[in-house]
């Protein structure tokens, strides 16, 4: 489903190029859950960024269900983004003027989904995350583990084929966070591939393979 061949992503000032990730290689089946581990600084949003076509590599090559990323234009990539990929941001990135219920269901509206099965997956992500009191409040009124809830239910309210993580757990309490990576497996167990950023080594282990990144280099592989 995803290959990364030799990824370069860097930043030149004046005299210097300043490498965040360097000859990354990296291939990622159908079905996997991959954990990516590293230290802060290590490159692993970027890598994971790179993925989910939110950034681009300065070199390499990096194929996407078997076609080249990097030649797909700006509007298939927004395209890609919309029908196969859900993302849950590290710092939540959810729409402030919009209520949770419209927040949960806007992947739903650019994908054009009709207004009555849009209902009904919002009232199931609602139900599911325990949220369905806070559907008409607005991000700023929710603390940051609700905010995160909020986040991880839109990202899978689509059932997308790839679900990016950046820290999924970050924000919530230890009970939460056992659910939400519970959650994960079954999504995973259901055939949804899932890449993870995460600093926890229980975490981690949900995943059946670690990818460890250390100064923008894989440093290791472990399958679990």
């Amino acid at each position: 489903m995803i290959q990364l061949k030799n990824i370069d992503k860097y930043y030149d000032a004046k005299f210097q190029r300043t490498f965040v990730l360097k000859g990354i290689n990296l291939e990622i089946e159908q079905s996997e859950f991959v954990s990516i581990m590293g230290p802060s600084g290590a490159g692993k949003s970027t890598l994971l960024n790179i993925i989910g076509f939110l950034d681009e590599p300065n070199e390499g090559e990096y194929l996407f269900l078997g076609k080249p990323a990097n030649k797909l234009k700006e509007k298939q990539k927004v395209q890609y983004h919309r029908s196969h990929i859900g993302f849950i941001f590290q710092a939540f990135h959810l729409i402030e003027e919009m209520t949770v219920y419209e927040n949960i269901e806007t992947p739903l509206v650019y994908r054009g989904v009709k207004s009555k099965e849009r209902k009904a997956m919002v009232a199931e992500m609602l139900d599911k995350f325990n949220i369905v009191a806070k559907k008409d409040l607005f991000p700023s009124q929710l603390s940051g583990g609700q905010q995160q809830l909020v986040g991880i239910a839109r990202a899978i309210v689509g059932s997308p084929k790839l679900l990016l993580a950046d820290e999924p757990t970050g924000n919530l309490h230890s009970e939460q966070g056992e659910m939400i990576m519970k959650l994960l497996k079954k999504l995973n167990d259901d055939g949804m591939t899932i890449v993870q950023v995460t600093h926890s080594e229980q975490n981690a282990q949900y995943g059946n393979r670690i990818v460890r990144l250390m100064d923008g280099y894989i440093n290791e592989e472990n399958t679990n």
